[in-house]
């Protein structure tokens, strides 16, 4: 007897759209948890990556690894056979074998005016002990920086209360400016001057590859109360996973575009462009990069242009950018210092002579620059600042025959009255961490400055 296949057998669906009845439950969660997983296996595991076979995904997608998913890691190479996966915490226990899961999607940055006042790691999870963050919307890590031509023009002051930026070396509201120095000159304790002195709308600090020790002291001794009210700190200590950190960067950026783009004027200020740049180093050798300057590898020097050009004016709001560059040695051509230089909108260089001299800000005026200073301030304080960095210059070049007693009075009309307004100059030029300033305080500090000991009253030109 034949057994009767056709309860087995599939017949074409009737013509006609699906029933009601079960269309109304196929959403796109349903249809999402219904499709099947695929899996993966660990085939290779070192200290810094893995090896996966076996999966289907693209690079920047999470994946899972272990049956409960403990460790989560992100493509960052994808071969014809096998991915390179990098973790977000550490490979310590992980087997050969090991099932692999992929996630389906990029890291998300959470953003909302819920985030203000606390702190964040590069992950996007709280580290303040206050509970969960109250989350508005969960966006992409990776945005497109604003095109070209829909960028407003950079023609507003923004107010730092740091004298010799605000006199000296303006900056705009949508401009981006490196912090060139080297280590223990003062770029953090400036940081926490521009945090507590700005007068944009919100600042946004990204503390990236920080020794752990100093995250706090930064927050309660530098920052405050005051400077955290309108702050969003984002932190990865040096000792983290390499995507952490430089996770954190683009987590920073993501997090001060959804504040522009709700129309607010944002301050980013991030610590240290540099350890992004050695995170990125990292994952790009573990991804089979070739090493190039200083061993950076390609990929640095292409995505450093990717993060900074994400800061800017847009239609609605604008994302002003600090980023403090290490330079190794004082060398402010190194590669990465050079490669700052080109794409930021101005530099800033801290000295560190000045700064042994108890100079603080130790800001070396001669060799900064502010390159929209002229689309913001008015022709009078572009004279102001043109007069006093003309006088710095010449009372650099004199100094030497001055401290040997080799110059004399008379002999140049521009050294002369440098020499007399060397002491409010420089008064001007140092400021307590604790002394911040609005604006027409500064420019009429700056005015007052210049003004010759003869033109003061009972005072003689010397």
């Amino acid at each position: 007897m034949t057994a009767d296949t056709s309860i087995i057998e599939t017949a074409d669906p009737p013509a006609g759209p699906p029933d009601d009845r079960v269309s109304r439950f196929l959403t796109p969660a349903v249809r999402a948890a219904a499709r099947p997983e695929r899996h993966g296996r660990l085939v290779r595991v070192v200290d810094l990556y893995a090896e996966v076979s076996g999966l289907d995904a693209a690079s920047g997608d999470l994946v899972a690894i272990g049956h409960d998913g403990r460790l989560q890691a992100e493509v960052v190479a994808v071969g014809s056979d096998r991915l390179t996966v990098l973790p977000f915490g550490s490979f310590h226990g992980v087997r050969v074998g090991e099932t692999v899961r992929a996630l389906g999607s990029p890291s998300l940055a959470p953003t909302g005016p819920g985030l203000i006042g606390r702190v964040i790691d590069g992950l996007g999870r709280p580290l303040d002990g206050r509970g969960p963050l109250e989350v508005a919307a969960r966006l992409p890590l990776r945005n497109d920086p604003p095109p070209p031509l829909d960028r407003p023009l950079v023609t507003r002051q923004l107010q730092t209360g740091v004298r010799a930026v605000d006199g000296l070396l303006p900056v705009g509201c949508g401009q981006r400016l490196g912090i060139m120095a080297g280590s223990g000159v003062g770029k953090s304790s400036l940081l926490s001057m521009l945090l507590r002195g700005t007068d944009a709308d919100v600042t946004v600090l990204a503390l990236v590859g920080e020794r752990g020790r100093e995250v706090r002291e930064f927050i309660e001794s530098d920052l405050g109360p005051e400077g955290m009210a309108r702050c969003v700190i984002v932190v990865a200590t040096s000792d983290q996973p390499a995507l952490v950190r430089r996770n954190a960067a683009f987590l920073a950026t993501r997090i001060a575009e959804s504040f522009r783009d709700g129309g607010a004027d944002v301050l980013l200020l991030m610590d240290s462009l540099t350890r992004f740049a050695m995170a990125q180093r990292e994952i790009g050798l573990a991804a089979g990069e070739v090493p190039t300057a200083k061993g950076y590898p390609p990929s640095v020097f292409g995505l450093l242009p990717q993060l900074l050009e994400r800061a800017g004016t847009s239609a609605r709001g604008s994302v002003t950018g600090f980023y403090t560059v290490l330079v190794e040695g004082d060398d402010l051509n190194d590669p990465i210092g050079d490669t700052a230089r080109a794409i930021l909108d101005g530099h800033v260089v801290l000295d560190r002579r000045l700064a042994n001299a108890g100079h603080f800000p130790s800001i070396d005026v001669l060799h900064s620059s502010s390159r929209v200073a002229a689309k913001i301030t008015d022709p009078d304080q572009q004279a102001l600042a043109g007069e006093f960095r003309r006088l710095l210059a010449a009372h650099d070049e004199a100094r030497d025959l001055v401290e040997l007693g080799m110059y004399q009075q008379g002999s140049d009309p521009t050294i002369d009255l440098a020499i007399a307004l060397a002491e409010p100059m420089t008064a001007f030029a140092r400021q307590p961490m604790t002394e911040l300033q609005p604006l027409e305080q500064t420019w009429s500090d700056l005015r007052a400055s210049l003004t010759t000991a003869a033109d003061r009253p009972g005072g003689a030109a010397r």
